[in-house]
């Protein structure tokens, strides 16, 4: 333990603020530095005790958000209740209201 160097320490005066609370960047950025599974959350909505045959959610694209009931899924769609294909692959986030 003699041949370590010593260490001065001098008192710490002012606020120390080296924890990142906030990212900034481009939306891009945001996207990959939160990474969310959609596929496994769509699972996860089908599975859900509250979904019999159908379940309201809130989509959210990379420009828009709009809220759909679905009814189904295929590997590449989701079904609604009125006919229409949404692209899992389009998808940036879902939530069940």
């Amino acid at each position: 333990m003699k041949d370590l160097p010593r260490v001065s320490a001098f008192p710490i005066e002012k606020k120390l603020d080296n924890s990142q609370e906030r990212f900034y960047g481009s939306e891009d950025n945001i996207i990959l530095a939160k990474p969310i599974n959609v596929i496994s959350k769509i699972n996860q909505i089908f599975a859900s005790n509250n979904h019999v045959y159908k379940s309201r959610v809130r989509i959210k694209y990379k420009n828009d958000i709009e809220e759909r009931t679905i009814v189904g899924k295929t590997s590449t769609d989701l079904l609604t209740l009125t006919g229409e294909k949404i692209r899992i692959t389009d998808i940036v986030d879902i939530e069940r209201i």
